[in-house]
């Protein structure tokens, strides 16, 4: 073994960095907060859908779900760029600093929620017929996605108050705050959708609808427990506009490479989800439920990610150059730990997690067949993942933007686009290659972001 890799070993256990305990403490809530945003909510709705047992709707839906994922990434891409300012400005002791970048995220996230959330209203039709589904999901989506519409301008604002709290290394009360959420949207979704305790029986567009009131009241929680809080105090938090256009354009700067690199990723599920929609609805409906289970396996690489955001922005501001190094190293030995234990038991039992997606046994068997192998290289995403979660909290956005955008347009559009025409007597191999490409691309930028810790240049406060 070379002394270099015996070396790295050693450094997860000399000391240096976050120990084990705190990191821990804050991966659990992250974990938490991951698994409402990202999984567990899409994954309880989803088998609700199910009970429907319209393989169309659960398409629909999955389609659906392609687009507001790349929507709330845009919105934690920006919340992340302010969250990035809040740690560096707290890891320096500024707070007065810290609660005005609060309140110009606040006004920003106004304007940006509402401009999506009217486009997708407004162009509906348009966005599914883009997609090339067919005329029944199109009719089906339509007033789902102008319902949902109304919840993300309710997300976007609820997402600055997000930044500050991890700006300031809390992890805790997003959970709570996501937990509250989660449980409101559960008990809605269910009584909307099947039509319990008084409730109008909506059944697709239920959905929708308890998405909405998840996120408003999230919203109003949210604002209490940030503003109401003594222990703030010190961070002077005040929401009145105030016109600082170079602190503005401060935030966005900040952001907006961490908006185009997490959108950009992204895009590459609904682009999967085109290269694929030619194959039919059972396999767009195999690609949703693959998709949201490999979603829930990498859970842990997520919320490690973020902790190494607000642990790097905070050391890079003391300039702890090392236990910068050290804390990644020691994030990505625990994300594998956890993504490999949760990929082992859904390998184990794959029909079974399948099945509750799939009620009629449409799409069980091709997805029972190719899961295992579009999953085998999870393993690079998680450390692209993690590794640009960290160049992130060093102010190194761009870096990361430029990779996203390089790898994608340059391999990963041309090359799927190329595969999704190719004839193959086989669907499922076809899928597997369509798919597995995304992993390749992330192995790829795993490559750019290990030269650039390799070099001494990222410590260059710019």
């Amino acid at each position: 073994m070379k002394k270099g890799t015996v070396a790295n070993f050693r450094s997860l256990f000399n000391g240096r960095g976050e120990n084990y305990t705190n990191l821990l403490g804050y991966f659990f809530p992250e974990l938490v907060t991951a698994l409402i945003l990202h999984s567990a909510v899409f994954l309880i709705d989803a088998s609700f859908i199910a009970c429907l047992q319209s393989t169309s709707m659960f398409a629909t839906l999955g389609v659906t779900k392609t687009l507001v994922h790349l929507i709330t990434k845009f919105a934690e891409g920006l919340s992340i760029g302010a969250s990035i300012i809040c740690g560096q400005y707290n890891g320096a002791h500024e707070y007065k600093r810290v609660g005005d970048t609060v309140s110009e995220t606040f006004w920003i996230s106004i304007f940006l929620g509402f401009v999506i959330s009217a486009f997708l209203f407004f162009g509906a039709y348009w966005i599914f017929y883009f997609y090339g589904v067919s005329d029944k999901m199109i009719q089906l989506g339509i007033p789902f996605l102008r319902l949902r519409a109304l919840g993300i301008f309710f997300a976007f604002i609820y997402f600055s108050f997000l930044a500050f709290l991890r700006g300031i290394k809390n992890t805790t009360t997003p959970m709570n705050l996501f937990l509250f959420g989660a449980v409101v949207f559960v008990f809605f979704d269910y009584v909307l959708i099947f039509g319990k305790f008084g409730f109008p029986a909506m059944g697709f567009q239920g959905s929708a609808l308890a998405s909405v009131i998840q996120y408003g009241a999230m919203l109003v929680v949210g604002f209490f427990v940030v503003f109401f809080n003594k222990n703030y105090r010190q961070y002077s938090l005040n929401l009145l506009p105030k016109v600082r256009l170079q602190s503005i354009k401060h935030i966005i700067l900040m952001s907006w490479p961490v908006i185009l690199d997490k959108s950009i990723l992204a895009v590459t599920y609904i682009w999967l989800g085109m290269m694929l929609a030619h194959m039919g609805k059972y396999v767009l409906a195999s690609y949703s439920v693959v998709s949201d289970l490999q979603r829930f396996a990498f859970l842990p690489a997520l919320a490690f990610a973020q902790i190494i955001t607000f642990l790097s922005s905070n050391d890079f501001g003391a300039k702890k150059y090392e236990d910068i190094k050290v804390n990644i190293k020691k994030s990505l030995f625990l994300s594998v730990i956890f993504v490999f234990i949760l990929l082992l038991i859904l390998a184990i039992f794959p029909g079974f997690f399948i099945s509750l997606f799939d009620r009629k046994g449409a799409f069980t068997d091709f997805t029972v067949y190719v899961f295992p192998f579009v999953s085998i290289l999870m393993l690079l995403d998680i450390i692209q993942v993690v590794l640009s979660g960290a160049l992130r909290g060093i102010g190194q956005v761009r870096l990361v933007m430029w990779t996203r955008l390089w790898v994608c347009f340059g391999v990963f559009f041309p090359v799927t686009y190329f595969l999704s025409h190719l004839q193959m007597e086989s669907g499922a191999l076809k899928f597997i290659f369509i798919y597995g490409m995304f992993y390749v691309c992330n192995g790829i930028m795993c490559v750019v972001y290990l030269k650039k810790f390799k070099s001494e240049q990222w410590k260059i406060t710019k």
